[in-house]
């Protein structure tokens, strides 16, 4: 790398101060660097050693018998300090009607969300509030998954939101198990950032309104009031699932998920019970904003009622510390940084056998 001297001012060290505004020329006559836009300077005469692409600092050091012997020190450059994101983003723009294209491809949501790099998102105009890690249960639902991605992204880059979508995908024949995989998620993202607020995410649960936040609270949070397929009305008194927020200490505290319930049902109740247990309280947005619009699906296979939930509901008080996140044991077959996602994959090779009791 070339190195231009300019002489600037008697000062320690100096930043690019320039006699002149023109342009400067590098001894090798390949990369030309235009002062235009430099600040000058009134200050008498100090050489300063300038690098494309690098601000270089000088360090005197006196010699008494010579001349000045100037020292170089490489100084990175960086952008100026952001300030913090507005609470509420400008961008928003409230109620949705969704659409759902049977023709859509992945490669059509890549091209509509080009500042997302490998499920990741940070806004360039300001410094986010949170940082947010949204974690999506995942099996055979692969059409599903493309409509959501293509409405979540735009939906939290409105909102101003440093965030990361993490596809947690269950591999094998055994019973699918919503809590484990979002105990693993929860795991596997805190060793690549130290995410603030974590949304446990259902794959086929869309966000219609924008002014519902993704953003954690003072208290666990539930954004689902209601849904077309119930009538936008909250489908019972302590409904828990669908789509919650709870922070890193949140969800630690509560030692997480069980990792017991195999098949539909019974999970989120079982969280509930458990951030009660803790003397926190569930804190939901108003009904108008939170507002989600269902995928139509059939029961997976494999995913059947599991008709051992109540019998697990009435064990929370007793299982809690012991049957959570630090018991989830998972065989890690790969972590792949998609353009729109992190895909991990697991296998949960051995099943509890139902009780007979």
């Amino acid at each position: 790398m070339n190195t231009l001297f300019l002489r600037c001012g008697e000062v320690k060290s100096c930043f690019l101060i320039l006699k002149e505004r023109s342009a400067l020329q590098f001894p090798d006559s390949r990369t030309t660097k235009s002062a235009a836009a430099l600040p000058t300077s009134s200050f008498p005469s100090l050489f300063v050693g300038v690098h494309f692409g690098k601000i270089i600092s000088l360090e005197e050091e006196e010699d008494s018998q010579t001349e000045e012997k100037m020292k170089l020190t490489e100084v990175p450059a960086t952008k100026p300090p952001q300030g913090p994101c507005p609470a509420l983003s400008p961008y928003l723009r409230g109620a949705s009607k969704l659409t759902f294209s049977p023709a859509l491809t992945l490669e059509e949501v890549q091209k509509e969300n080009p500042q997302v790099a490998e499920g990741r998102y940070h806004p360039a105009e300001c410094s986010a509030l949170q940082r947010v890690a949204i974690l999506i249960p995942h099996r055979n639902r692969e059409r599903h998954l493309l409509y959501l991605l293509e409405h979540l992204h735009p939906f939290l880059q409105r909102q101003q939101l440093d965030y990361g979508i993490y596809v947690i995908h269950q591999a094998g024949s055994t019973k699918f198990n919503r809590a484990k995989l979002l105990n693993v998620g929860y795991l596997e993202a805190l060793k690549e950032e130290n995410w603030d607020c974590f949304i446990f995410h259902d794959v086929d649960l869309v966000p219609e309104n924008d002014f519902n936040i993704y953003m954690c609270d003072r208290q666990p949070k539930h954004l689902v009031v209601g849904r077309n397929s119930t009538g936008y009305r909250l489908r019972y008194q302590g409904y828990f699932g669908g789509v919650t927020a709870l922070t890193r200490d949140q969800f630690s505290k509560v030692n997480g998920f069980s990792n017991n319930y195999w098949g539909w049902g019974g999970e989120d109740d079982d969280l509930r019970i458990r951030v009660e247990m803790q003397k926190m309280r569930v804190m939901r947005p108003s009904a108008d904003v939170a507002r989600y619009t269902m995928i139509f699906h059939n029961r997976d296979h494999g995913n059947e009622e599991n008709r051992e939930r109540m019998k697990l509901l009435r064990q929370v008080s007793r299982t809690w510390k012991t049957d959570g996140l630090n018991s989830c044991s998972y065989r890690l077959l790969s972590v792949e940084h998609n353009p729109l996602y992190i895909n991990i994959t697991v296998d949960f090779s051995v099943q509890p056998k139902t009780s007979k009791g």
